[in-house]
């Protein structure tokens, strides 16, 4: 599990690698992940938009923005927490994932909660020790 913590935000991420979704011979591999955003502060939070950036193997660089995430804006109160899974397809059989989401507090102020790194690597990948 990967973790970040923001201004009183802890978002964790987990990948996983779906085989059954992937085709290697076509260059198409695919992954899951499952996010928890925890709002550990003392204010009530508005997630308002998400922002990826997608590595993949070969330094290919993908940026997705858009509002909420899986359709939904979500509102956490103190002490609360919101759990999600997506996916992400790649053409090669490994890369990384991070971003950050837009937040707003009951005040009307804005805030930016940091989104781990995370690795996406398959079986697929070619394992070189150094």
């Amino acid at each position: 599990m990967y973790a970040a913590e923001t201004q009183g935000v802890r978002v964790t991420a987990q990948p996983r690698f779906l085989e059954a979704d992937s085709e290697p011979g076509q260059d198409r591999y695919v992954w899951a992940y499952a996010i928890e955003i925890v709002n550990l502060s003392g204010q009530t939070l508005r997630l308002l938009t998400r922002r990826w950036t997608i590595i993949d193997g070969h330094g290919r660089i993908h940026e997705v923005r858009g509002e909420g995430v899986v359709g939904q804006q979500p509102v956490l109160r103190p002490g609360e927490s919101f759990s999600y899974t997506s996916g992400c397809p790649l053409a090669t059989p490994h890369g990384s994932m991070q971003g950050a989401y837009a937040m707003q507090d009951e005040r009307g102020e804005a805030l930016e909660i940091a989104v781990p790194l995370f690795p996406l690597d398959s079986p697929y990948v070619k394992k070189v020790l150094h």
